[in-house]
């Protein structure tokens, strides 16, 4: 983490952003499971009561429910914790938003280890990887707090569903909030070697990149916060440019973006490319940037897979 970069809450984002665009936008409502002080959706409660609803700890009946009311002409978001949403009510996302087309926004917050004390059971590092193999659905993992604000009037703007994934960290604000779905940010340009990384572990990413650059390493930063659409130009050009790329992810490197560039550098400009993010185990209990160490996505690991991919290129000893 770094200490000199302001930290925000992806959450806080996350509501008041709600909030604005339902100010905007009167077709739209929101759905809760009982979560709404967590994920913020608690904000737009406040102000569109009308257009507020709580389901309950019934997270497959919200989505039913989010997707019967897109298809009445509503734009919808919903939202709780990332295990509940991606993985207690995957069969429904998949048979009634996504079969349908159906213009539902599902935002869920408490994704990856950063739950922390809430362990293994909590802890979902598998929901990038199960919402990006959906037909049709757009996925986005922010980095920060100003990448959020954009997002979600983003998936706000475009039809059909769409899943953006938050932490229940706040994270230093590492971009000027300039998304667009389907472009990778360049946060810092370099011809040595390219980290793409998303959510939490951009700002390690940035860290990382800051200190090869005094041992004289180019490294070049790629927020990959749009995860599908993704920008394949710009992972290419990054291939070619640099040489080789090293992916960062607090999810699953089974089936999350370190699957996704590898698999898309190996069919089109094959280049050494590692992969840093949650081996195929479950998580624990535990202050949460402490489990990110702990599962091998220190500073310490990251550089240590850089020099490894610059050996490779010849580029150190």
């Amino acid at each position: 983490m770094s200490a000199s970069r302001p930290k925000e809450s992806l959450r806080d984002a996350y509501g008041q952003t709600l909030a604005e665009l339902g100010a905007l936008d009167p077709r739209m409502v929101v759905l809760d499971a009982d979560l709404s002080g967590s994920t913020r959706t608690a904000l737009f409660g406040q102000k569109f009561p009308e257009r507020f609803f709580n389901v309950g700890v019934m997270e497959p009946t919200m989505m039913t429910i989010a997707a019967g009311l897109a298809l009445g002409g509503r734009t919808v978001f919903a939202s709780t914790f990332a295990v509940f949403a991606a993985g207690q009510a995957y069969n429904t996302v998949r048979q009634s938003i996504c079969y349908n087309h159906a213009n539902v926004k599902i935002v869920a917050t408490h994704g990856g280890l950063l739950v922390g004390g809430d362990g293994g059971t909590h802890q979902m590092v598998e929901d990038i990887g199960l919402m990006r193999g959906l037909p049709g659905m757009t996925v986005v993992v922010p980095a920060d707090a100003p990448t959020t604000r954009a997002a979600v009037r983003a998936v706000a703007e475009r039809d059909g569903p769409a899943y953006l994934r938050l932490p229940r960290e706040n994270l230093p604000v590492v971009t000027d909030g300039s998304f667009k779905i389907g472009v990778a940010a360049e946060l810092r340009s370099g011809a040595d070697l390219t980290i793409v990384a998303v959510g939490a572990l951009v700002a390690r990413a940035l860290e990382v990149a800051e200190e090869l650059s005094h041992v004289g390493v180019s490294t070049r930063v790629l927020d990959l916060a749009s995860v599908k659409p993704f920008d394949a130009p710009a992972l290419l050009r990054a291939a070619r440019e640099t040489g080789a790329l090293l992916v960062l992810e607090e999810h699953s490197v089974l089936t999350g973006v370190g699957a996704l560039v590898a698999a898309t550098t190996a069919e089109n400009y094959p280049v050494p490319v590692r992969r840093v993010g949650v081996p195929d185990v479950f998580g624990e209990s535990g202050e949460p940037w402490a489990l990110l160490d702990r599962y091998g996505m220190s500073k310490e690991r990251i550089r240590e897979e850089a020099w490894e991919l610059l050996r490779l290129r010849g580029k150190v000893q």
